[in-house]
């Protein structure tokens, strides 16, 4: 209020009450919209609306858009808000597109510019918000269409998804033999692929928190890489449903013998207990991945 008046046919925001460097265009004198003006309609919306108004608007611009930040932040002043605090502003760096291991080359006046569409039509949804994700926003992030339409270890998303689908399927093997975790004795989690599991899971707190007070949504997907290599290890290593030595397993010396019954046929209790780490790491996967907008899928 009091912030807009008109000038030369056309209606202006005063932003440089605001700190701004110079007054800006909300309605062009031709009546069109500005393109500011949708960005002050957005804001008010999403701060001020009657019912679940946000705390804070944050906002990731292009590193070309640095100049933009000023009007906004003068925006926000303008509705009494608190710049810095009401609104954050993220300036992301560059996306560069690999496709049979060369750039993929963008120009608008060429017309070969990638949409998120584009994007979406060749990787999925997930693979292209799980890119975008994991890659810290100030620097660049390459995203290589080849790896992420891969179904290796080696592309990133689906080596966290596939440790999800293996949590469920151990979970169904279990119930099929019986096995419950229920009045589990973790003490039993004693190998030490137990422990690279449980280690893992206890960072999780700090990763998330992290995640939210640094605005670093890449740091919830490198721990959930992080969980589900250790995941992976364990998987191969430990069993829960118990599985029949072969003779030259029965044939070795004493102590090995007894070190692969323990990680192949273990007795019940230490079958629970894995049941429940099995359980803590689906459960954090999922978490992790929802928080990205990516799916969890049971079966791969």
């Amino acid at each position: 209020r009091g912030d807009i008046f008109e000038k030369d046919g056309a209606t202006w925001f005063e932003s440089t009450k605001h700190g701004d460097d110079k007054d800006r265009v909300i309605i062009k004198s031709d009546g069109n919209y500005a393109y500011f003006a949708a960005d002050i309609a957005y804001y008010r919306n999403k701060r001020h609306r009657e019912q679940n108004p946000a705390d804070v608007a944050i906002y990731m611009l292009g590193a070309d858009h640095h100049g933009y930040i000023g009007r906004m932040m003068a925006m926000c002043a303008a509705f009494g808000d608190k710049p810095g605090e009401n609104m954050q502003i993220l300036i992301g760096q560059m996306v560069n597109v690999m496709k049979d291991g060369k750039p993929v080359r963008m120009s608008k006046r060429a017309g070969n510019v990638i949409t998120i569409d584009d994007l979406v039509d060749a990787i999925g949804v997930d693979a292209s918000r799980y890119s975008l994700a994991r890659t810290d926003y100030n620097t660049s992030v390459d995203i290589d269409l080849d790896l992420l339409a891969s179904h290796s270890n080696d592309n990133p998303v689906y080596y966290v998804q596939y440790a999800h689908a293996r949590s469920c399927n151990v979970a169904r093997n279990a119930a099929d033999a019986g096995i419950s975790a229920d009045g589990a004795d973790l003490s039993l989690l004693n190998t030490e692929a137990d422990g690279e599991v449980l280690a893992a899971l206890a960072q999780w707190p700090a990763a998330l928190a992290q995640a939210g007070d640094l605005r670093a949504p890449h740091r919830v997907a490198h721990y959930l890489e992080d969980l589900a290599a250790s995941y992976h290890k364990w998987y191969n290593l430990e069993r829960v449903v118990p599985m029949e030595l072969s003779d030259p397993e029965n044939r070795l010396p004493e102590a090995e013998r007894e070190a692969v019954r323990i990680a192949k046929c273990p007795e019940p209790a230490r079958a629970a207990a894995r049941l429940k780490l099995n359980a803590a790491v689906r459960t954090v996967i999922a978490s992790g991945l929802d928080l990205l907008g990516v799916s969890a899928p049971d079966k791969m």
